[in-house]
């Protein structure tokens, strides 16, 4: 009897809902995932989304490759690096500057660059969330909360965007945007 009554209690608590929780498929979006079109890929500090899915890092790369080849058309070229400080790491290509890098079948990384044709690709768009962007001016980067230059490399001015991402400054733009393991080589230019 005890226990049916502590039942009715539990049932009658759970049929009280104050309303702070969102009905299933209305809850509002995590913090970290922006809001994406079916048609595009958004970079961020914790992963990718593509379209409506998102892939933070340590998701599989059949998974990711994927879905970013549904979106951005098949990859244009495939690379391993035996030599990355952390071990072998594994380099997906796209169209439209978008590297995706992977260690031990997992991704770990992906760097977005500029490309003198443009970031599209596909039929599909990359973007990095937040406000920064390929191409943007050197002033306008510095502007954008989490910036903080870093060393000049062979690579261009390297930055900092908060903790979690980074990229590079070439002849006053946004050349490169980064986020996860990379494998870049930055050696002092000559």
């Amino acid at each position: 009897m005890r226990k049916i009554h502590v039942a009715m209690i539990a049932l009658v608590v759970a049929a009280c809902d104050g309303g702070s929780q969102p009905p299933p498929g209305q809850e509002p979006l995590r913090p970290s995932r922006p809001q994406v079109a079916e048609n595009e890929v958004v970079l961020s500090s914790e992963g990718l989304t593509v379209g409506s899915e998102s892939f933070y890092f340590a998701a599989g790369q059949n998974e990711v490759e994927r879905k970013l080849s549904s979106i951005l058309g098949a990859p244009q070229n495939e690379a391993t690096n035996p030599d990355c400080g952390q071990g072998t790491m594994d380099f997906t290509g796209y169209r439209g500057g978008l590297t995706v890098n992977f260690r031990n079948g997992a991704l770990v990384g992906w760097e977005h660059a500029a490309r003198a044709h443009g970031n599209r690709g596909g039929g599909g768009e990359v973007r990095v969330a937040g406000d920064i962007a390929l191409g943007m001016a050197r002033a306008e980067a510095a502007a954008v909360e989490g910036f903080q230059p870093l060393e000049k490399t062979a690579l261009g001015d390297e930055f900092a965007l908060g903790e979690r991402m980074g990229g590079f400054i070439t002849q006053d733009r946004v050349s490169i945007v980064y986020a996860g393991a990379t494998c870049f080589v930055r050696q002092a230019p000559a």
